[in-house]
């Protein structure tokens, strides 16, 4: 275990936290039947037998590990994802969440998501899934068009997709998230607009609408693809958008749009700022602990072999006072409404006064809304994300 000075102690600052964020739980299964050329996330390849058995024994025992950390605290929301969490059976998954459910309180309507893929294999685990208590489900689509699917290195076709939604909703799930791409290798507007079509007519609750990235340490990035011009990508994001709110989805978030009812419970709890646990291999946490006065980030072994090996290490990092502010905003402003603005105090500690300066200089720039009722990026402001949180970044940097 190794651990930082105190954040109390830090530049002589203080907090004021009076009391825990909500809390949920992210548990990480890292394998994949075959790495994606664009994927940066902590997945391995699935060679042999998976150790389905030792790998629950070794989330449980992580769980028992952290549980002093949250002694007292309900569970808001749990969220399994990867790698390709669909690769272990409904009763691996059973006996994760019963672990779960004796060793943490529950909200009475918990959600819980389960990422899966289109693959034949694990369309079959659906159903067992749902009677395992998992209620939403989240499907790695990414693109309808077979040959955008092959350039991207899915391994599964425009078929497996149809039938993953089908089955989904047939297996009792009322919560379905489709994960979707844009900006993909030669990928034309119509072929865009076509990917969002089809999604929509499936009536899911929830659609992830994202952009291609090329990140680094990835097959992409070593050997990068031919991406569609930027004025292609421009007008597919503007005209998208259009065609998601009309068919009666909300954008609530940079990349999320949602049906009546519908955001995802656990993601909006990272976006404000709530805590979380981080079980499994490469997982990280954050946990406010009120009687210490400190906001800490827990990070776990990064390769499955090194977690299994010993599940109980972690290490803890503290989040400084000065950088709270950017680490807050990091999340706050991705959400389209922001957040309420005495949310700052309440989940960093500092007062929000602090910032004020910064505050002005970004609504003076057109980037943060002027009610200052809340913390809320305008339009442009949401476009150009990035130079709106470089400036909480400096003014980290000249914190005193």
């Amino acid at each position: 275990m190794t651990t930082t000075q105190s954040p109390t102690q830090a530049r002589g600052a203080t907090l004021e936290l009076r009391q825990p964020p909500p809390l949920a739980v992210y548990v990480h299964l890292p394998w994949c039947a075959r790495k994606c050329p664009y994927c940066d996330f902590n997945s391995h390849e699935q060679h042999g037998d998976l150790p389905e058995r030792a790998y629950v024994d070794a989330l449980l025992l992580d769980l028992e590990t952290q549980l002093p950390r949250v002694w007292g605290r309900r569970l808001e929301s749990i969220f399994i994802g990867g790698g390709t969490p669909s690769l272990f059976s409904p009763e691996a998954v059973d006996e994760l969440l019963s672990g779960l459910r004796a060793r943490l309180p529950w909200r009475p309507d918990m959600e819980v998501t389960l990422e899966a893929n289109p693959g034949t294999a694990e369309r079959g685990f659906f159903r067992g899934y749902r009677d395992a208590g998992v209620n939403r489900l989240s499907l790695g689509i990414q693109s309808f068009d077979p040959t955008l699917l092959q350039e991207i290195g899915r391994i599964h076709d425009d078929a497996d997709a149809h039938a993953a939604i089908a089955q989904a909703q047939a297996a009792g799930f009322d919560e379905v998230n489709l994960d979707l791409m844009f900006g993909l290798p030669r990928q034309s507007l119509a072929q865009g607009l076509a990917d969002l079509e089809t999604a929509i007519a499936a009536r899911p609750s929830h659609i992830s609408w994202y952009q291609l990235t090329l990140e680094p340490n990835t097959l992409f990035a070593a050997r990068p693809p031919v991406l569609p011009a930027e004025e292609i990508v421009d007008e597919l994001f503007a005209q998208g958008q259009c065609v998601l709110e009309h068919a009666g989805y909300t954008r609530y978030e940079i990349s999320a749009y949602a049906g009546a009812g519908s955001e995802c419970r656990h993601n909006r709890n990272y976006w404000e700022f709530g805590d979380y646990l981080g079980l499994g291999a490469g997982a990280h946490g954050k946990i406010t602990d009120v009687t210490g006065q400190t906001v800490t980030r827990l990070l776990k072994p990064r390769h499955p072999e090194a977690y299994l090996r010993d599940p109980r290490a972690i290490s803890l990092a503290p989040i400084e006072p000065r950088s709270l502010p950017f680490e807050f905003m990091l999340n706050a402003l991705r959400l389209t409404a922001g957040v309420p603005a005495e949310l700052f105090p309440e989940r960093t500690g500092l007062a929000l006064e602090g910032i004020s300066p910064v505050l002005a200089r970004a609504r003076a720039r057109g980037l943060l809304d002027a009610d200052r009722a809340f913390l809320r990026a305008t339009e442009p402001g949401l476009r150009f994300l990035n130079d709106l949180l470089e400036m909480f970044l400096d003014h980290h940097d000249e914190a005193p």
